[in-house]
């Protein structure tokens, strides 16, 4: 996931507005001290901050050494240097951190998935896909959910299941989820034509692999079949089987 402007800008401004203000306070203590100090003005003083070299300057041009006023200039100097550090590293830190942070998890999932082997590959992870996961994570089998949605992507339980962010009709998505390792892909998307669609990608990628393709009727039942679906299934009519079974 990359950082946007809409995940980075609420945490940059409160991480951030401590060291600016404390920039800030230093940046007015430093002219206050060198107008008292040395008895020039704000905007010399202030100049003074942006310049060091003019206070060596100011001081030849009077015959005086200045020690008191080129002290306290070192003790501003260094300070300024310190919070501009700080503020530099609050703003790296919450830009790039989060990126950081989740390119590692990316490549410890990655590896983790390379490794596995007889998983169960769940595209879409909606009502259906989680209760398919659940049930097959309860049998302690591993499980790969592909979901392209950042929002359901981000609510996906990582310590029972392992997730690949994108479209699962994509090969490269696919082959991220260790297809050719794969037990089965179950097309769990609310969309026929989608899951269809990861189907025909699917097949064509591991031939060999199971595939249990989620459809809205019996009308996409035999083009599910064409398109390589071991088996299809439609949960509308499951649950009213479910039902009459209980009555």
């Amino acid at each position: 996931m990359s950082v946007t402007g809409r995940t980075l800008g609420g945490p940059l401004v409160r991480r951030a507005i401590r060291p600016i203000i404390a920039f800030l306070l230093v940046v007015g203590g430093g002219i206050a001290g060198f107008v008292s100090l040395a008895g020039v003005g704000p905007i010399e003083a202030a100049f003074w901050l942006i310049d060091p070299a003019s206070i060596s300057v100011h001081y030849q041009a009077r015959a005086g050494d200045g020690r008191r006023v080129k002290a306290f200039a070192t003790v501003v100097f260094g300070t300024l240097v310190v919070a501009g550090v700080w503020i530099g590293e609050t703003v790296l830190t919450t830009a790039f951190g989060g990126q950081m942070r989740e390119g590692i998890e990316h490549m410890q999932t990655k590896r983790a998935i390379d490794e596995l082997d007889d998983h169960v590959i769940i595209c879409g992870y909606g009502l259906f896909g989680r209760t398919v996961a659940k049930q097959i994570g309860e049998r302690e089998r591993p499980v790969v959910a592909i979901e392209r949605d950042g929002d359901t992507f981000g609510r996906i339980d990582t310590e029972s299941v392992f997730a690949v962010e994108g479209d699962a009709r994509d090969e490269t998505v696919l082959r991220e989820a260790a297809i050719r390792d794969a037990d089965a892909v179950v097309a769990a998307i609310d969309d026929s034509n989608a899951n269809i669609q990861i189907a025909i990608t699917a097949s064509g990628i591991a031939p060999d692999v199971r595939l249990v393709v989620r459809v809205g009727d019996e009308d996409y039942t035999s083009v599910a079949r064409r398109a390589g679906a071991d088996e299809v299934v439609i949960p509308e009519v499951l649950s009213g089987e479910d039902v009459s079974d209980s009555l």
